[in-house]
């Protein structure tokens, strides 16, 4: 095991793991606030400051663990925000509001470090080299986790806002899943795709709903920050 390889990928993912995976979280805790919960300000959770959204498991030994392990992906999370959606101005409206926020701040975070690639001809060629490849990271990472977060099963931000928008005879047996929702997610990313393979085959739902958006938001942040 090369030390100084493993050291290296760590410090090209560090600064942008830590950002997409707890600035999603300050997202969430802003919307509440201007939406009328001061619950996550209260915690002091309305800041920039990703030391205060920090979960010790989520956003550090599970990360880590699969970046040594070379896991096809990195998948983390940060300490919830708390939400009290019966003190927002309008509960149902707001959650879908508040919930998107999460996301929206992953895209605004992919296209600041997007737009920080034209800062690289100012630097010295070696750190540049270093720096490129946080910025993109940066941008993939959080792209990938706010599509992810997207999708329509609860506990994600997708399942609240689909809850919050659809008729209720839609949206309680929707809600009723969240309890369910991780288990689901664990069988959609990583047993069915891992048992398809055992079969000679290639089953990977996940992948291929999130592919397209993906490449697509890319490429829109890529041309609204003036690379393409």
């Amino acid at each position: 095991m090369n030390i100084e390889a493993i050291l290296y990928q760590v410090s090209v993912w560090l600064i942008p793991a830590l950002l997409a995976i707890t600035l999603h979280e300050a997202g969430h805790a802003f919307a509440a606030w201007k939406l009328g919960d001061g619950t996550a300000k209260a915690m002091g959770r309305v800041t920039l400051n990703p030391f205060k959204h920090i979960d010790p498991v989520g956003t550090v030994l599970i990360p880590g663990m699969l970046l040594l392990l070379k896991a096809p992906f990195l998948f983390g999370y940060a300490k919830p925000v708390p939400v009290n959606f019966r003190a927002l101005n309008k509960p149902r409206r707001d959650m879908v509001l508040v919930a998107l926020a999460g996301p929206g701040m992953n895209f605004v975070l992919a296209f600041l470090f997007a737009l920080s690639i034209h800062l690289l001809p100012l630097l010295p060629e070696d750190v540049a080299l270093w720096v490129i490849e946080n910025q993109r990271n940066g941008i993939v990472l959080n792209v990938v986790l706010g599509v992810f977060n997207l999708l329509p099963i609860p506990p994600l931000d997708g399942g609240r806002v689909a809850v919050g928008i659809l008729p209720n005879f839609l949206a309680i047996p929707l809600a009723r899943l969240e309890r369910f929702g991780f288990l689901i997610l664990i069988g959609l990313i990583i047993l069915l795709p891992m048992v398809s393979r055992s079969l000679g085959m290639e089953f990977n739902p996940i992948g291929w709903v999130m592919s397209g958006p993906i490449s697509f938001v890319v490429s829109a942040i890529a041309k609204l920050a003036g690379l393409g």
